[in-house]
């Protein structure tokens, strides 16, 4: 049974560990993060970009997907389903379609607005049982055609959204979607503290956890991250796996073409990717 976000990421803040949050593309990459979700007994949020839930068909079929592989697979672990960086638009689409959780992604409107929409939302959610996470301080890269500079949040606006009853706030910290590149400074941990003493018991959620050193991690989630989002790294392994089994020659052994084959292992890459990284999120153990 998929549940809301909230009392797994209150648990998490309250034990200092996180929760991650792992991008599902296909059937492969989400029976790949239940699985290995099961397996270490650990709680986890399926997140779904508007791009992804458009290549997926849309978001019933997403939620239709989530929910049947959930009972069939047996999963007994707490399990979100995630709208990740939603429009306006996107969250109600989500609500409709059977979502436990929302982000309202308000950044790139000014605070007043924000505040607004955001209040909206939080309304609407709860009113529904879902959790929703809310924006301040573009997160750096690109997400769906979406390009931050990386700005580290402005920690007054932080309270001002996290006071309008948001489930858990996403703030930029110099955090980037995608690779990190060369000369990146690293995580603004002055602004996390900042952000923290002002938002109080409210989890942090730290987006861009691809490639994030382990020990700045483990920093993060000490001032207060109770979720770290992972994709591109779930992506790049199961493009290595692919690749390698490609290259061999597998695919042209046998029946090697067979996608249930040629996919697998690339799905268990993921597993191992999902595994490693809940290990370095302590969330073992805590379903």
């Amino acid at each position: 049974m998929l549940v809301s976000a909230k009392d797994m990421l209150v648990k998490a803040k309250e034990g200092h560990y996180a929760v991650g949050q792992f991008n599902i593309n296909n059937l492969e990459w989400t029976k790949s993060i239940l699985l290995t979700a099961q397996e270490l007994n650990s709680p986890v949020i399926l997140g779904v970009s508007e791009g992804a839930g458009k290549y997926m068909t849309g978001f019933g079929t997403v939620a239709a997907m989530v929910k049947a592989m959930d009972e069939s697979l047996g999963i007994t672990v707490p399990v979100a389903l995630h709208l990740d960086h939603g429009t306006y638009e996107g969250c109600y689409k989500c609500i409709k379609a059977g979502f436990t959780s929302i982000m309202f992604d308000g950044s790139h409107y000014d605070i007043e607005e924000n505040v607004a929409k955001t209040s909206e939302l939080v309304n609407v959610s709860h009113a529904l049982g879902l959790s929703i996470e809310a924006e301040v301080g573009s997160i750096g890269g690109e997400e769906d055609g979406v390009v931050g500079m990386g700005e580290c949040a402005d920690p007054d606006e932080c309270k001002r959204i996290a006071d309008l009853g948001v489930d858990m706030l996403a703030a930029g910290i110099g955090n980037i979607h995608g690779k990190y590149p060369e000369g990146w400074p690293g995580l603004r941990f002055d602004v996390l503290d900042a952000i923290q003493q002002k938002t109080g018991a409210m989890p942090l959620v730290l987006h861009g956890g691809t490639g994030i050193p382990a020990d700045m991690i483990k920093k993060a989630i000490t001032l207060g991250v109770s979720k770290i989002n992972v994709n591109t790294e779930c992506q790049l392994s199961f493009a290595d796996a692919t690749r390698k089994y490609v290259e061999a020659g597998k695919d042209l052994e046998g029946k090697g073409f067979d996608p249930r084959k040629l996919l697998a292992p690339g799905a268990e890459a993921i597993k191992a990717t999902v595994k490693e990284k809940m290990e370095l999120f302590g969330s073992v153990g805590k379903a």
